[in-house]
């Protein structure tokens, strides 16, 4: 029987987010909050667990607005600044846990991540409390974390390889420009399905809205939700002209899954 759960979504903009400092567009002076968008990230609630995928810089922000009690686990998607800057905010659940927190990366990831926080990494007595983690590497292989089993699902970010993830009947793949055939095939049957559709205009490293398009219409999720998206796509104007089981992901946005759906 499938783990119920609930997608919630911390983060649905680009890299710079939305607004972009400095611009003075209609999407980033809209008054739809839909059109304020923090930079990517999820966390998935089940069975009392919290499974967050990446830490942005918004990190922070998308803790306290989400109310987020607990992370039991941290997955990361590639070694973007977008996807992994945030990681020192994790500190207070180290607190509230008592406990250190297993990260989930894959090599190349793991080794930018202590180069951008080797205070945490290397072993030295200090005065003041660094975030404790617990590393494990991914290697492709499917794990299991408290009762629900993840499958690291290889995808295209340009020419780097970087990992979405399968978990139950949901996927989320952000940051791709390709998704390979062998991934396709991890994907079928699918109740939700996450992917980048980061604007109209190609883009040499992220899906398009109608390349992400094409991909549902290839794949057939249930539901389909499109994500890193910049300021060049309205919300109420962009949805409006997307089929209906496919709409626009934004900031706090819950979507449960299986039983809970």
């Amino acid at each position: 029987m499938a783990v119920p759960l609930k997608i919630t979504v911390l983060g649905s903009g680009t890299s710079v987010g939305v607004p972009m400092i400095g611009c003075h567009c209609a999407v980033c002076t809209s008054a739809d909050p839909r059109d304020n968008r923090l930079r990517p990230s999820i966390l998935i609630g089940y069975e009392g667990r919290n499974v967050l995928v990446d830490t942005t810089p918004d990190f922070r922000t998308q803790a306290l607005r989400a109310d987020i009690q607990r992370v039991d686990a941290i997955l990361f998607t590639h070694n973007h600044a977008d996807h992994v800057m945030g990681l020192d905010d994790v500190r207070p659940f180290n607190f509230r846990q008592n406990g250190a927190i297993p990260i989930y990366a894959a090599p190349d990831t793991m080794q930018h991540i202590h180069r951008c926080f080797p205070y945490i990494f290397d072993g030295a007595e200090r005065n003041t409390n660094v975030p404790k983690l617990e590393q494990r590497l991914l290697n492709g292989d499917r794990f299991d974390l408290f009762g629900l089993e993840f499958l690291p699902v290889p995808i295209l970010h340009g020419k780097q390889q970087i990992y979405g993830f399968r978990f139950g009947d949901a996927a989320y793949l952000t940051d791709h420009s390709e998704i390979p055939e062998s991934s396709m095939r991890m994907l079928q049957g699918l109740d939700v399905l996450f992917l980048d559709a980061l604007r109209y205009k190609p883009h040499p490293t992220h899906s398009t809205v109608e390349r992400s398009l094409k991909t549902v219409e290839a794949l057939a999720p249930r539901r389909a939700f499109f994500t890193h998206i910049c300021h060049d796509l309205g919300h109420q104007r962009a949805e409006s002209m997307l089929p209906p089981h496919v709409r626009l992901a934004y900031d706090g946005l819950e979507i449960p899954v299986g039983e809970a759906a």
